[in-house]
């Protein structure tokens, strides 16, 4: 039976990187209705075993058709490295990574083939934009470096702070040094510290935030499968966002990057499910 078209899209990630993809769902598809879960009791993904993320990303999924979704985006680099493939033909429904849309406009953006990717340690360690990037381009260099401390880093809220330029320096200097023109942003919370990163990395290098790219990629794939939302219907509170842990604490992170007031967050208990 084919979806409803005016149902939500069903967004999920570690913790409240994600929302920088619900943002540009909102953005770049203001009909959509969206259900977000962000899975704050586990987080970090980054550090965890493949097998776990992927016991995760079922439970998560299992919530979300309960939610009666009609597709769903993996907003965690890390769940889409480690369990996309996996997910993708057990559930019939349309599901969708951050990596592949991120990584296809980096293909065509570089002009010297030289591709930096920062991320987790989990997704970088996986290898899989470097795998992706060379399917449509064998000649590509893929430059990856795991920053972990980037995470921490957003969550506290220090986006334009002293201590955060020094690190992305730190992290970063070996992208100049190796002469990278292009760097994917390979961690959902990475584009809140986007500008930092630009002022260090300078105009010259092309910044790709997957964020943007996997809405545009929504959009398409909606378009394409007859499911974009019609715009009737709408309710009072298109956006509902649900958590493992710590509901308040997420709501005014929620409340600090979204471009709409987040009225409720409710905790639930993904363990269940």
């Amino acid at each position: 039976m084919k979806p409803d078209r005016d149902a939500p899209v069903g967004v999920f990630d570690s913790g409240v990187g994600g929302l920088t993809v619900a943002r540009e769902i909102m953005r770049n598809l203001p009909s959509e209705k969206i259900v977000y879960f962000g899975d704050t009791a586990r987080v970090p993904y980054g550090n965890k075993s493949r097998e776990n993320i992927i016991r995760y990303s079922r439970q998560i999924i299992h919530f979300l058709l309960e939610q009666q979704v009609k597709a769903i985006v993996i907003a965690c680099n890390t769940a889409s490295a480690f369990a996309l493939d996996e997910v993708r033909d057990e559930f019939g429904i349309p599901i969708l990574g951050v990596i592949e849309p991120g990584a296809r406009v980096a293909a065509q953006e570089t002009k010297n083939k030289k591709v930096g990717v920062i991320g987790t340690e989990g997704t970088i360690g996986s290898g899989i934009h470097a795998a992706f990037l060379r399917s449509l381009d064998p000649e590509i260099t893929v430059i990856g470096k795991a920053c972990p401390l980037f995470v921490p880093l957003v969550e506290e809220g220090w986006l334009h702070d002293p201590v955060t330029m020094e690190v992305v320096a730190r992290y970063l200097q070996e992208f100049k040094d190796r002469d990278a023109d292009t760097l994917i942003l390979g961690c959902t919370h990475y584009p809140l510290i986007r500008s930092t990163i630009r002022e260090f990395m300078g105009e010259g290098v092309r910044l790709v935030n997957p964020a943007y790219e996997t809405a545009l990629e929504l959009k398409e794939m909606l378009k394409r499968q007859d499911l974009l939302s019609t715009g009737s219907g709408q309710e009072e509170f298109p956006y509902r966002f649900y958590v493992s842990d710590l509901a308040d604490k997420f709501k005014a992170f929620a409340n600090s990057i979204l471009p709409y007031d987040v009225e409720m967050t409710r905790k639930i208990d993904i363990e269940k499910y």
